[in-house]
């Protein structure tokens, strides 16, 4: 038998010292539709079964598990600095736009 996808939709915000929450969660349809709705809004979707497993299991609007953060944090970190790096290539390519 087949597992179904899980989906775990994650909240951050940088100027609280509190660790990221989780904002939306589900198996099966539900999970589609978290993604669907992900992709739609350009958000970045990182597949890691385990840890939508370990996460799907917190409720909505809790903190992740302190066993989450060192994996989530590298993906924030690899998030802001794939950020940084495109908003530098736009603003460099802007530049060279404008006579």
């Amino acid at each position: 038998m087949r597992e179904q996808q899980a989906a775990v939709a994650l909240g951050y915000d940088p100027v609280t010292p509190s660790a990221p929450k989780v904002l939306a969660s589900g198996l099966g349809e539900v999970a589609k539709k978290i993604l669907e709705i992900a992709r739609e809004n350009k958000v970045h979707i990182h597949q890691d079964d385990n840890l939508a497993e370990l996460l799907a299991q917190v409720p909505v609007g809790s903190e992740i598990p302190e066993e989450a953060y060192q994996l989530v944090a590298e993906i924030l970190s690899f998030l802001y600095e794939t950020d940084q790096k495109l908003a530098e290539k736009m603003s460099a390519s802007s530049r060279q736009d404008v006579p």
